[in-house]
């Protein structure tokens, strides 16, 4: 299904991408009017504040709700940035209508779970305010598209996507992992879609802000979310992400914004050249899968298991170190090896079940 959009008409610079930048949360109406204010004199267009704060465990902080809302219509009415809040349920939706907030924005657990997307488009219905939405915690591409599908069925038509990267167990560098091919992948299927980036949440720490907000960038995203606060390390949530409107500003200053609309012909040659080495690839890949169906038939006729636990990972080992020397991360090579034996496995399982 394709989406059917209108454009968000939202403020921006035009030197700069469009932003959104406010508090984790909104703690007091002090903090909020504080941070605002300083956004507003760097010439900041959206304000963003969490009113409703899940946390993982019960315990922390969990916002202000309805309390919070006028200082944000404050916001609105002092500084003339539009607002914008994080909804989870019906009742939230009514409670932003009634105070008159700008933008919407829906969670990454909310994302996931489609009974929740049901209640809130059924809500949003006859509605004409832009809907944000984060990509699930795990990385799941037909469920982001289906919430976002599910909002625009309801009639939602100015709507983008929130890049917040994706939970993983194996904590890295990054809060939530990237991921970068899952948003890549959702603009080509709905080239339309804007899609921002939060690298607030991607990173987990101040000091990764500026690189994730150049590499969405660079990414041709269509703007920025980030968690700005007045004094970041005395935040009530998420602390350690958060920086201050005047280090938001140098960020975004610092900033190289490419232009998509530069001829391509200087570079035509060497698509060519790539697209002449797929070529060779597919027909590489096509003669090792023949090889790998008569391994498969050798295997039925003497009636062995497919897998050869040691052969995979004599494979693995040694085409890995193959990758470092032609310059290559061994995580890429492993992946593509794993796909590729993947297939194999699957082909002469259907060779031997014949």
């Amino acid at each position: 299904m394709e989406l059917e959009l209108k454009p968000l008409n939202l403020p921006s610079d035009n030197e700069r991408p469009f932003v959104i930048a406010g508090p984790c949360s909104a703690e007091t109406e002090e903090q909020v009017m504080t941070t605002a204010r300083q956004l507003a004199s760097f010439g900041c267009h959206n304000f963003r504040a969490g009113v409703w704060k899940p946390r993982t465990k019960p315990g922390g902080f969990e916002g202000n709700g309805e309390k919070a809302l006028p200082w944000l219509k404050r916001v609105k009415d002092e500084t003339h940035m539009l607002v914008a809040t994080e909804v989870a349920t019906p009742e939230h939706v009514e409670l932003c209508l009634k105070y008159g907030i700008d933008i919407l924005w829906i969670g990454a657990r909310t994302s996931a779970n489609p009974f929740a997307m049901q209640a809130l488009a059924d809500a949003l219905k006859g509605v004409d305010v832009p809907v944000f939405v984060k990509n699930p915690v795990n990385p799941d591409l037909e469920l982001w598209i289906g919430a976002m599908e599910r909002l625009n069925q309801a009639g939602v038509k100015r709507m983008a996507a929130i890049h917040r990267g994706f939970s993983s167990y194996d904590k890295k560098i990054y809060r939530n992992m990237p991921m970068w091919q899952i948003p890549i992948e959702l603009k080509r299927r709905i080239p339309d879609l804007p899609i921002i980036s939060d690298p607030s949440h991607i990173g987990g720490r101040r000091e990764l802000i500026a690189p994730l907000c150049q590499q969405a960038m660079d990414l041709d995203f269509d703007g920025l979310i980030v968690e700005s606060h007045c004094d970041p390390d005395k935040a009530w949530s998420d602390a350690k992400q958060q920086v201050t409107p005047d280090v938001l500003d140098y960020i975004l200053s610092l900033l190289v914004i490419r232009d998509e609309h530069v001829t391509t012909e200087g570079i035509t040659q060497l698509r060519k050249q790539i697209d002449e080495l797929d070529n060779q690839l597919m027909e590489l890949l096509g003669k090792r899968m023949r090889v790998c169906r008569e391994i498969g038939q050798y295997k039925k006729e003497h009636n062995m298991t497919v897998l050869q636990t040691s052969r995979y990972n004599e494979i693995l080992d040694k085409r890995g170190a193959q990758g470092a020397l032609c310059g290559m991360g061994p995580e890429f090579v492993a992946k593509v090896f794993e796909s590729i034996h993947e297939e194999s496995v699957r082909q002469q399982i259907e060779i031997i079940n014949k």
